[in-house]
């Protein structure tokens, strides 16, 4: 039987584990970063909104996008995971996944999850946790982690 994977994350860090059975100890076994998902929406845009004049005479307008820059890096890293996990799902190294995300990105990496990749997902909750030990973390995860 292949481990269950569970995987931690927010928008600036995933963590994967493994575990053999429901009363295995938890195994870190990959951590994604993602440095950008830490910074404020002014550090990410290194110049002002854009400006543009109409004609002579007129005031400019600012440009406003429909994503901001912040999330956007979530929308990113989101993808990131997501591809991750899939490629890792092909390689048949897990059959059941685990996620616990904290609330806003989970949100996103539902989005950038395959069709095939959400087939998979055993449980999900939107918690943050991902600075914990492991031991704290398996209290968040349910008793069966084998589905």
């Amino acid at each position: 039987m292949k481990p269950a994977w569970i995987l931690i994350a927010d928008s600036s860090r995933a963590r994967i584990f493994t575990a053999e059975n429901s009363v295995a100890e938890l195994i870190e076994i990959e951590s994604l970063s993602h440095s950008e998902g830490r910074l404020s929406d002014q550090e990410l845009t290194s110049d002002q909104l854009g400006r543009s004049k109409e004609s002579e005479g007129m005031g400019g307008h600012v440009y406003v996008g429909e994503i901001d820059p912040k999330e956007q890096e979530n929308i990113n890293f989101a993808k990131r995971v997501a591809q991750h996990l899939c490629h890792e799902l092909n390689l048949n190294k897990f059959e059941h996944l685990f996620v616990v995300a904290s609330p806003a990105f989970l949100g996103t990496l539902r989005q950038a999850c395959s069709n095939q990749l959400k087939k998979h997902i055993a449980f999900s909750l939107n918690k943050n946790v991902v600075t914990k030990t492991p031991e704290q973390i398996r209290t968040y995860l349910p008793v069966s982690l084998m589905g």
